[in-house]
């Protein structure tokens, strides 16, 4: 079943990335020949109203496939199996998700072309990097709370994180670098950059969702505290993993503050952006990858 739920999953994110990819080249190969604006055919707006419908439904399995692959793969018979593979993997299902969510609202085409190809990955990874840690506490209702409101936060700033570098791009063009950019891309950055939301739209969802994942990233480092002293019967230890969570919270709370007080946005804002998100990377995944791959040790 798992076998076939891996298959199912790449084969509905990858051909949602493919055919994106597709239409994007199509329609900037279209934009180039045409040097005359025109109003679109009305006999094709139907087409277009039914290949968004019909291409959020197939996002839609492809999360549910894909979250059922975590749950199974995860939560084996009351237990957990868990590393730096599965957290990314859940990472990019929740960034898918809140990417289609949003997109309800926003339009996020050149933003579904960076997550799906990444998410289509990602939710390969366990089968090259399994889980070396298995928990036996696993089915305590703290520690499942724990792990739901951890993973949803992490989504939350991975998709904001993403948010930051497609701004970087567009802010580099809006301020005289579409030429170099051309030139160095083959005109593809550019012409997809035409397909994003503009700054201000793109800037107002990026502290959106950082707002809600620093809510989120609160209750979880407050919930480790509680878990870790009902099930563990000791505080939280000051381990690496502690120290890059709360140098991320800390990050992104300056973050937020700064803009609240002062309204602080730009190039500099979208970089403390990545770094707050690295550290927190650092925390969640890297840890992980280094014990498991580099040092094969089980991750406590």
């Amino acid at each position: 079943m798992d076998i076939v739920l891996y298959a199912l999953t790449a084969l509905l994110y990858g051909g949602l990335a493919v055919a994106g990819w597709r239409a994007h080249r199509q329609g900037g190969t279209e934009a180039v020949l045409s040097s005359v604006p025109q109003m679109p055919a009305v006999p094709a707006l139907p087409a277009a109203s039914g290949a968004a419908v019909q291409g959020r439904a197939l996002l839609f399995a492809a999360l549910v496939a894909h979250g059922l692959l975590l749950h199974m793969t995860i939560f084996p018979h009351d237990a957990m199996v868990f590393g730096f593979a599965f957290a990314l993997s859940a990472m990019f299902w929740l960034g898918a998700g809140i990417y289609w969510i949003e997109s309800f609202f926003f339009p996020l085409d050149g933003l579904r072309l960076l997550v799906l190809p990444l998410a289509c990955v990602a939710s390969q990874l366990p089968l090259v990097f399994g889980g070396v840690h298995v928990l036996s506490y696993a089915a305590a209702p703290l520690f499942k709370l724990h792990f739901v409101i951890a993973n949803i936060a992490y989504g939350l700033f991975a998709i904001a994180a993403l948010h930051a570098v497609l701004m970087l791009f567009a802010e580099r063009r809006l301020h005289g670098l579409r030429g170099a950019l051309e030139r160095r891309a083959g005109g593809w950055l550019a012409s997809w950059l035409d397909t994003l939301p503009p700054l201000l739209t793109l800037e107002k969802l990026l502290f959106r969702l950082i707002s809600a994942g620093f809510v989120l990233l609160t209750l979880t480092l407050v919930s480790g505290i509680l878990f870790s002293e009902q099930l563990l019967d000791r505080p939280l230890k000051l381990d690496h993993k502690t120290v890059f969570a709360v140098l991320s919270w800390v990050m992104f709370g300056a973050l937020l503050t700064a803009r609240k007080v002062s309204g602080w946005r730009g190039r500099a804002a979208l970089r403390w952006v990545l770094a707050s998100f690295a550290a927190l990377l650092l925390a969640y995944v890297g840890s992980r990858f280094v014990f498991e791959v580099l040092l094969h040790r089980p991750v406590v």
